[in-house]
């Protein structure tokens, strides 16, 4: 990923707020690569997402960074949310190559003195959320995806899935 190397006077530079960007979708993408279809429907608990809605989320999670890259807000009173439709190891995968390549070329063509800049989720007049994007972009590129991702690996634990490592090895041995 190619990203400014240098930020206005006082600010720490575009590079490294996004250093470890590529690592995190690395991560994310092995993840999704041990998908179990045959499991999709699994929930843990009535009250859960099933294992393919959350693996789904996962997936689109960069889609989200590259709309607090290129956008001032994302108002779904306009553009409603429409959850993802990915159903197999295979669609999740296509589906985070997708988002995640535009969350790559969108963070790539930022200029580091728009991190500032507020940012807002809202749906009409109701804010879910204002930030500055910077941290709007740490916040869900790589901490929400985590997040997320943590939630994933108890779902495979349960099943029985091998869960691939994504800071060193995990108890599987991969």
């Amino acid at each position: 990923m190619t990203t400014p190397t240098t930020g206005p006077a006082g600010t720490v530079p575009l590079s490294s707020l996004f250093a470890d960007l590529e690592v995190e979708l690395e991560s994310t993408r092995r993840l999704l690569q041990s998908f179990p279809d045959e499991h999709a429907d699994w929930k843990p608990h009535e009250k859960s997402a099933s294992l393919v809605d959350l693996a789904a989320h996962v997936a689109s999670i960069p889609e989200l960074g590259r709309m607090i890259a290129e956008e001032a807000e994302w108002n779904a009173a306009v553009t409603p949310y429409v959850p993802p439709k990915a159903r197999t190891r295979d669609e999740l995968l296509a589906l985070f190559d997708r988002s995640a390549e535009g969350a790559r070329r969108a963070v790539a063509a930022m200029e580091a003195a728009s991190l500032g800049d507020e940012w807002r989720m809202r749906n009409g007049d109701v804010v879910y959320f204002a930030g500055e994007r910077g941290l709007l972009l740490r916040r869900f590129l790589v901490s929400h995806t985590a997040h997320h991702r943590g939630q994933l690996t108890v779902y495979y634990r349960l099943l029985g899935v091998p869960v691939p490592g994504m800071y060193g090895p995990t108890a599987d041995g991969m």
